[in-house]
């Protein structure tokens, strides 16, 4: 394994349609495929992609050892010589112009992320290469988040957020979690265990999917052309959807205005499938609360009107990413792909470029 200067500073710390799979993804000439991780230093340490933890990802594919060459990067600093051999790629972003030229070898791209509107539209992609994301990958820390945010917007807990920052006694009560109705909006991989935590706490799961296909942990499944039906039904709306061109504010004022008074919103997984300004005038109005962990721009400005709004909760994109463990088991998803690359055999997650995801 070799690593750029920047990973050993003292830092603490064929013709087919693009996203097809090419059926040939065998080793070539017997040599080791060459995996390059890119780093963008500005991430920070939770996203890091270190020798230290590709050695704990690896230890658990030992076959692959003697199989795959892995070099690190960050900031592009080795990126154009990585390129050159590169069979497969690991990064969030990076200069895409004339990739198919630049890399000769490259099959597949893998996303340090599940979100990939960013890298829409796909014309950059080499022919016959595929591109998979991390979908799945925050799994239990998920679920813990999205229950949590549904537990403090019925324990009214952003309420009180806004009266301790008046230095205000202002005693807000609620009631009892039972029996209320959750309405999901994404019922994938993070969708799917909040309404499997929502079932424990005798919530009523309601859920929206592009398929409409059911989810044993929700009780009534719609596709997305239901939306303004649902919503008035909800005592909490829980957004883990991903943003593509269908989806872009899908939660409009107009959505938002059939919210009944006293319902809250989590958004956690994309900030423009929501109407912000839309949301602010009912949060203002003490007729809704809300938990969001994403925003546009991000970092969000320090002149945002959102960090002053009353009756909002700001987590800074920072739910479910596990700070020792998100960016290994990331890696240990790319090592049991790149088992079933060497096999020939279709990779898990892969990015359909009609859906965005």
């Amino acid at each position: 394994m070799t690593a750029s200067k920047a990973a050993r500073s003292s830092r603490p710390r064929s013709k087919e349609k693009p996203g097809c799979r090419r059926k040939s993804s065998a080793r070539p000439s017997g040599r080791r495929l060459h995996l390059h991780l890119e780093n963008p230093q500005s991430f920070g340490e939770v996203f890091e992609v270190t020798p230290q933890r590709v050695k704990k990802a690896l230890a658990a594919y030992p076959a692959l050892r003697e199989k795959v060459r892995v070099t690190i990067g960050y900031d592009g600093d080795i990126f154009d010589s990585a390129l050159k051999t590169a069979d497969v790629l690991f990064g969030w972003s990076f200069e895409r112009s004339n990739l198919a030229k630049r890399a000769p070898n490259l099959r597949w791209i893998h996303v340090h992320g599940a979100g990939v509107n960013h890298l829409m539209p796909l014309d950059w992609l080499p022919p016959g290469a595929v591109l998979t994301n991390s979908r799945g990958v925050h799994g239990s820390k998920a679920d813990e988040y999205s229950i949590m945010s549904i537990l403090m917007l019925n324990n009214r807990l952003p309420e009180m957020v806004a009266s301790q920052r008046r230095a205000s006694w202002n005693q807000v009560f609620s009631t009892g979690i039972k029996g209320k109705t959750l309405l999901i909006v994404g019922v994938g991989h993070v969708g799917g265990g909040a309404a499997k935590w929502a079932k424990r706490f005798g919530l009523t799961v309601i859920g929206i999917r592009r398929t409409g296909k059911p989810h044993r942990f929700v009780d009534a499944m719609y596709r997305p052309s239901a939306i303004r039906r649902l919503l008035p039904k909800a005592d909490f709306v829980l957004i883990a959807a991903p943003h593509t061109r269908e989806s872009h504010h899908l939660i409009g004022a107009r959505e938002i205005a059939l919210l009944k008074t006293g319902a809250g919103i989590v958004n956690y997984s994309r900030a423009n499938l929501v109407d912000y300004d839309a949301l602010k005038t009912r949060l203002e109005k003490n007729e809704l609360s809300a938990i969001l962990d994403v925003f546009e721009p991000e970092p969000l400005p320090s002149g945002s009107w959102l960090w002053h709004v009353p009756n909002l909760i700001i987590t800074p994109h920072c739910s479910s990413d596990d700070r020792e463990l998100y960016t290994i088991n990331t890696l240990k998803l790319v090592f049991r792909n790149m088992e079933r690359f060497i096999a020939g055999k279709p990779l898990v997650n892969r990015v359909d470029p009609h859906f965005q995801y």
